[in-house]
């Protein structure tokens, strides 16, 4: 049967497949429906919106006529999707693409969708209408003399052709339908510009374009390094992480802002900034998988913003490098209803020491894999480590940004870690400094968290001195070196015992009253698990992690426990947990 919409026209979020172009993302609904496609960027105001506002917020729909089912997959190695639509009359492959061009990506937006008949006829039907920029513009229809032109606000749409019905032009939409034959071949593409003249290609050089963009993702993920289980799922979450990657080197968190966290509202955040954390995770899987090129790109990048920022770096910035904005909310009603929709983010100007120990760790193993580091960064790094070493001792809002401040536990291990990773950099002679104040500190941190953050009567770590709460992040000191012993793996115990859902692990002590399971911190046990000597029981449950991906591979930020995805999508930190997770088991095979 058709896919499923709720009576308000809202797609389950497992539905979504994803599309990009190293500026933007699409959003692609299992009925053949692009639900979110900001452009020309990323974090622009989407100009089809479905997935927030199912009445007025725009998409660009293409599926058969009546009933049918559809079977999707990404063409291998390619964030290209190919769908087959099956009906009671035949059967149609849609290919979708942001495309790039002959000399990389475009300057304009292209988004292609080619329609092939492979067997019987189907009616096809098609329809662009954009939406109000989510509250903010009313799209209309320009009939020029090259064709109708779709304005909302600054951006420019048209619609390119080919075989696909003669246009149904309104006042906001464009759309038409064709019927499909063996062999038939078919053509609807939605390009655009901001603020800048709208070219018209040709509908055959768009077509070729679909080709070209298969053949640049495929010569992209041919050059990763991966010889392992769960290869198929490692290289998926590279080129999902790949687009999330803009062409500065920026990586945003996730593609979209406010697909809620809890069913009944209040937990909606914009994820379409570049964290440091994520940042530093990306580029620790990318060195692994050998894609030097990115690496350079995305290290450039953070070094370049941490350097214009100081030692006292924000935790995350815009993908241009700027200042997050303040969060403001929008007046639209959000996925299923659930607000609030927002732009921007509150965490802005949080203090979270954890951004020192991931900055550290990817410059230590970035300069071990043959890079040498410039006088600037290097002095950089050493301003950073005295920081660190008269900041750690302060209460922060910790990884999951809480509103409350505590001595939270993985904050100290952060610390800790920046400071052993620094003595190693300047032991190889990479960075100057003072190392012996670097290692007393260092020690000083091991035993304060010993002292303080241990409990005795639950057995483990707990998120902070003076509570029996859990934390998951606690399980990144294994990933990262400082326990993988006895406490360490009696705290896994005890995580899996308290968070712990089947394969899933909820964030912290109380989680399960307003959230879903968080995706990144199963992942994170799996790497615990073997980090801490316990290879078959990480390899068990890496195994009944991957499988609760969607169709088509990818993750959001949350699974409830009914198996809905929850939260912003694709999720970076997800897919970067997975990798870790996969790397770090083959290390111990």
């Amino acid at each position: 049967m058709t896919p499923a919409r709720d009576h308000d026209g809202y797609a389950d979020l497992r539905s979504y497949a994803a599309l990009g172009d190293g500026d933007t993302v699409a959003l692609v609904a299992e009925d053949g429906s692009v639900d979110w496609y900001p452009v020309p960027y990323l974090d622009s105001r989407p100009v089809f919106a479905r997935l927030l506002d199912a009445p007025a917020g725009g998409a660009v729909e293409l599926c058969p006529v009546g009933d049918f089912t559809t079977e999707r997959t990404y063409v291998p190695g390619t964030n290209v999707l190919s769908t087959v639509f099956t009906t009671a009359q035949g059967r149609v492959r849609v290919t979708d693409s942001i495309d790039t061009g002959i000399a990389g990506r475009l300057p304009w937006g292209e988004l292609a969708r080619r329609v092939e008949g492979l067997d019987g006829q189907v009616a096809m039907r098609w329809v662009v209408a954009p939406g109000t920029g989510l509250g903010r513009y009313q799209p209309w229809c320009d009939r020029t003399e090259h064709g109708p032109v779709l304005r909302v606000g600054a951006v420019n749409i048209g619609v390119r052709t080919a075989d696909a019905g003669e246009l149904e032009v309104d006042h906001r939409s464009i759309g038409g339908r064709f019927v499909t034959s063996a062999g038939s071949r078919h053509l609807v593409a939605v390009v655009s510009t901001e603020n800048e003249p709208l070219p018209l290609p040709d509908s055959d050089v768009v077509d070729a374009n679909i080709d070209r963009t298969i053949d640049r993702w495929m010569q992209w993920s041919s050059l990763l390094h991966y010889d392992g289980p769960w290869a198929d799922e490692v290289i998926r979450s590279a080129l999902a992480l790949k687009l999330l990657q803009n062409r500065s080197g920026a990586i945003a968190a996730a593609a979209t802002t406010s697909v809620p966290e809890n069913p009944n509202g209040g937990k909606n955040w914009d994820y379409r900034f570049a964290w440091v954390r994520d940042a530093a995770y990306t580029l620790h899987a990318l060195i692994r998988l050998g894609d030097r090129e990115e690496v350079h790109a995305a290290m450039s990048w953070l070094l370049r913003v941490v350097r214009e920022q100081g030692a006292d770096a924000e935790v995350f910035t815009r993908l241009d490098g700027g200042k997050p904005d303040d969060e403001q909310q929008l007046d639209v009603p959000g996925w299923r209803g659930i607000g609030p929709v927002v732009e921007g983010n509150r965490a802005a100007g949080q203090l979270q020491l954890g951004i020192y120990g991931d900055l550290f760790e990817i410059v230590t193993l970035y300069s071990s894999e043959g890079y040498v580091l410039d006088i600037a960064t290097a002095r950089l790094l050493v301003r950073i480590a005295d920081h660190t070493c008269d900041v750690w001792q302060q209460p922060d809002h910790g990884i999951w940004e809480l509103l409350e401040r505590e001595h939270y536990t993985n904050s100290k291990m952060s610390c800790w870690h920046a400071l052993d990773r620094a003595v190693r950099l300047a032991e190889v002679g990479q960075i100057p400094g003072s190392v012996d104040r670097w290692r007393r500190e260092r020690d000083l941190i091991r035993e304060w968290i010993e002292e303080n953050c241990w409990s005795d009567e639950r057995g483990c770590y707990t998120a902070y001195p003076g509570t029996d709460r859990l934390d998951a992040s606690v399980l990144l000191g294994a990933v990262g070196g400082y326990d993988r012993g006895p406490r360490m793996r009696a705290t896994c115990d005890a995580l899996r015992q308290e968070l712990g859902r089947g394969p899933l692990l909820y964030r912290f002590s109380g989680a399960e009253k307003e959230e879903g399971t968080f995706v990144a911190c199963a992942f994170w046990m799996v790497a615990a698990l073997a980090e801490t000597g316990r290879t078959d029981d990480a390899t068990t449950l890496m195994g009944e992690l991957v499988p609760l991906a969607n169709d088509v591979g990818l993750f959001a930020e949350m699974i409830a426990e009914d198996g809905t995805f929850r939260g912003n999508l694709p999720q970076g930190l997800s897919h970067l947990a997975l990798m870790t997770a996969a790397l770090t088991l083959i290390e111990k095979y």
